[in-house]
Parts: C-alpha cells; structure tokens; sequence
C-alpha cells in the first residue's frame, strides 16, 4: 500500500510540475487520494470528510491570520512610503559607489523580509532598488538576486513563517525560534558574499530602460515624500516585541501595523486608510491562504493511521540516519525543492516532512532543520516562486538566470541548516 501511496504522490508532483492543476488543488487531490488508499472511511473518526478536509483545512488558522497581518503591513510599508523612503535614502548614501548601493539594498530587502514574503517583499524592496542598482552599473541579474538574496536573509525572522512550522510541525515558537536564529547567520553570510562577488561581474547594460521604471508606483511614492524618521523603524517592531520581550506572534505583527499607520497618518485619514490597506491585504494575501488550506489538508491525510503504517517502512528504509549521511544525502537532494518538487515545504515537502515525524523516523526539530534549510533555496533561486519571477521581468531578466547565479550560495546555506540539525538533533 505504501508503494500505491508514493505513486499517487509522485503523480500529483508531475500535475504540479507540468501544471496540469494548481498546487492547491493538486494537494487537496493528493491528500484525498491518500486518505481513500490508507483505509480511511467516508465519515466519522481518522475519515476523509470529518478529519482530512473537515480538521485539516482550518489546521493552519493562525498561519493564514499571521499571513494577512504580514501582507497588511507589507500594504502599510508601501501606501505611507515607509519601504521606498528606505530605498532612497540608502541609494542617496551610496551614489556611484555599486557595492555600497546594493550592500544597502541588501539591508532593506533583509528588513522587508522580516515582514512579508514573496512578490510583495520583492516589489517594495525592488521597485526602486533595482533599477537604481542597476543604474550605478551592477548587472541586472545580480540586480535581481540581491533582492532575492536580502528577502532570504530576513526570512528566518518572518514571524509568519515561525507560526508556519510551529503549527505544521506541532512545534512550541521558541524552538523554531531558536533553530531561525541559528540558521540566520548562514543566510546572511550568504547575502553578502553574493553581493561582493557578484557585483564584480561586467559586460551588462548599465542603463535602466526598461518601461517599469516609470510606473504609477514609482510616481505615486515621489508624490508622497519621505516617510518621517521614526516611520522607518516600523519592520523592527514586530521583531523587537517577539524576540526582545517575547510577545505572541500576532500581536506581535497588529502592533507593527498600529505603528505604521500611527506615524504616518493623520488622525482623519487613519480609518480610511485602515480599511483600505487592511482589505487591500486580502488580495495579496488570498494565494497563500488557499495553499495554507491545501497544505493542512494534505498533513491531515498523511498522519491517518493507515498512511503512517503504510508509508513508515518504505520512507524509514531511505531515511540515513548517521549525521553524516544525513548530511550528505540532504544536501544532495536540494535540487528536489526547485519548480515546485516533492521537498518544497510548500507544497508535498509539507506532507513528507508529516510523514517523517508521524512516522517518528526523525524528532520534530529535526524535520524543522531540513524544512526550513531547503525554504531558504525555494525563497531565492525557485524559477517558479512569485518573488522570483517579478524580481527577474523586472530585472530583464529570466528566472532560470537569476536560479543559476543564486543557487551556489543558497545551496551553502542549506548546507549550513544541515549541519547545525545533525549536529544538534540527531
């Protein structure tokens, strides 16, 4: 049955790479599939309708209410000019000097990454960033990939992405904490040298021409000025409350947008401009919160009993489980989180890393160190992630060059998040 299982898998990786379905649906297929050949009645207790669709669909809740928080003040960061006053005032630093300009555009897009992800994260940081990098000579691919690179670097600060693995991996927040603070140094060594390196690189137009440019968004933040001083320190917030005093994430992430509108908006304007980014947010956020939805329903299906029994010799017989082995055959394996493959976290990586603890082959923080080294490769070199494709058509650039250029540094970090796991969990 376990074999059956792992067609099935294998066959919703193929819809999901050709796409055939999207990775939503394809997972919700999936987890059905998986329910119906592990055994699982129609309804009542460990059932297809009542625990798989019924209990995993609302599993994630928190996740999705994180997602939205961070997708409004991504909203409040843009409207109030609090990201493109950022940008300037490092390119205005800078001046003709590229490695300072990107340096400083690395550190923004780190900021901004610390509050929101995918394209959203991208377009604060780049509608700018980029093409003023660009402008003092640094190559349009590296362009690209320094945001990508900095959206990377603060990922592991993305209280989002904390409540993500604490819910899915039924992990407490202070341990992914304390596993996103060890992996943090690898992903911003990675940045770094990414941009020393690559802004080395010549024989690319130095000119910005592309049509972009001269968007409404770029007018509109020229339009409001500088956001006051005090603004800028609004992506700092939700950190120095979750990690300096140890507050819940949510309310963590509610006092960055009150801070935001606060010192930013007049007391008149406050309410419109309240309900206009807050359901603004909704559409930004309305993707990932359907395959939030998918993804729970997929971890439902694949912790029934019968799948655990089924699949735990079959994954058990491949699992190294030497610290060097593991090592060595995961760091190997980084390829498969690329274009949507079985270790993306978001999407089946989801339901094999539910497998490995359910299974209990590898203690929960240990699936926690491989889920989030192989997230630190999607978030950057995945030709198929949001923030990879607008980074790169913005840029002038394919997101298969911007994968090329980046995945030797990424790679290193997963490389990194391994070592720290074996060495610590296993």
């Amino acid at each position: 049955m376990g074999v059956v299982i792992l067609l099935v898998m294998a066959a919703g990786v193929a819809a999901m790479l050709t796409r055939k379905l999207p990775t939503g649906f394809a997972l919700v297929l999936l987890a059905v599939a998986i329910a119906f050949i592990a055994g699982a009645p129609l309804t009542g207790e460990n059932s297809v309708l009542d625990t798989v669709l019924q209990e995993g669909a609302p599993a994630l809740a928190a996740t999705m209410v994180a997602i939205l928080l961070g997708s409004w003040l991504g909203k409040l960061l843009d409207e109030t000019g609090i990201a493109g006053t950022l940008v300037r005032k490092i390119v205005e630093f800078g001046g003709d000097r590229p490695v300072v300009v990107a340096l400083g555009v690395l550190a923004v897009s780190t900021l901004v990454g610390t509050v929101t992800g995918s394209a959203p994260a991208a377009m604060l940081a780049g509608i700018i960033g980029i093409p003023a990098m660009i402008a003092v000579g640094i190559p349009k691919v590296t362009a690209a990939g320094t945001i990508l690179m900095g959206i990377a670097a603060g990922m592991p600060f993305e209280l989002p992405i904390w409540q993500f693995f604490s819910t899915a991996l039924e992990l407490p927040v202070p341990t992914v904490r304390g596993f996103m603070l060890k992996l943090f140094p690898f992903a911003l060594a990675a940045a770094v040298l990414f941009v020393l390196v690559e802004t080395r690189r010549r024989g690319v137009e130095h000119a910005w021409s592309l049509k972009s440019a001269s968007a409404k968004p770029v007018s509109r933040r020229e339009q409001l000025g500088d956001a006051p001083w005090y603004a800028l320190l609004t992506p700092v917030v939700p950190l120095v409350l979750a990690l300096g005093f140890e507050v819940a994430i949510l309310p963590s992430m509610l006092a960055g947008v009150l801070y935001a509108l606060v010192t930013t908006t007049r007391p008149r304007e406050m309410n419109k401009r309240l309900l206009r980014t807050l359901y603004g947010s909704f559409e930004v956020a309305a993707a990932p919160m359907v395959l939030f939805i998918a993804i729970g329903i997929l971890l439902a299906a694949v912790k029934l009993p019968g799948a655990v029994e089924s699949l735990e010799p079959l994954v058990k017989a491949v699992s190294p489980q030497n610290p060097v082995l593991f090592v060595l055959v995961f760091t190997l394996l980084v390829p498969l989180c690329l274009y949507r493959g079985p270790l993306n976290v978001f999407g089946l990586g989801a339901g094999i890393a539910g497998v490995l603890i359910a299974a209990g082959i590898y203690p929960a923080v240990a699936v926690l160190g491989l889920a989030t080294s192989y997230n630190q490769v999607f978030g950057v070199s995945d030709p198929t992630s949001t923030q990879t494709v607008w980074s790169a058509q913005y840029a002038g650039v394919t997101p298969q060059q911007v994968m090329l250029r980046t995945l030797p540094y990424v790679w290193a970090v997963a490389l990194g998040g391994f070592c720290v796991t074996a060495a610590t969990y296993l």
